[in-house]
């Protein structure tokens, strides 16, 4: 497999450094991540993986994100918004236009899947599910 887009190691880096340094001063979800985060560098350098994993298909991160999104218990659907405009402004500032907007849109789907695992999660240990 090749990578699905223009960028190198150094600029998924460099994303995943400055994004969590703006969660980090945001005032919903530095919260939420400062709870669950003891590690900076070490987060980052797990999501760089992740990220090096599904855009240059290094297989080198070995995790499940909707395990732990789930498991965290206080990620509520609410917050994916958010984390994606954050994440966008990032890549807007960062890359250039192509490759930018090519990772906003695999983050998009990735975000969609775990907010909606987070949303069926809540509606499972809430009761019935709610019908809209």
């Amino acid at each position: 497999m090749i990578k699905r887009f223009d960028v190198d190691e150094g600029d998924i880096s460099r994303v995943v450094k400055l994004f969590y340094a703006a969660i980090r001063r945001h005032e919903i979800l530095g919260p939420v991540f400062a709870r669950h985060v003891d590690d900076w560098p070490e987060h980052e350098e797990k999501i760089a993986r992740f990220w090096r994993n599904a855009i240059l298909a290094e297989r080198v991160y070995d995790g499940n994100p909707m395990r732990v999104h789930m498991a965290a218990g206080d990620v509520k659907a609410e917050h994916f918004a958010p984390w994606l405009a954050l994440f966008d402004e990032t890549l807007r500032r960062t890359l250039e236009p192509e490759p930018a907007a090519a990772w906003s849109a695999l983050a998009h789907r990735i975000g969609a899947g775990l907010r909606m695992g987070v949303e069926d999660l809540r509606e499972r240990r809430g009761g019935a599910p709610i019908l809209r």
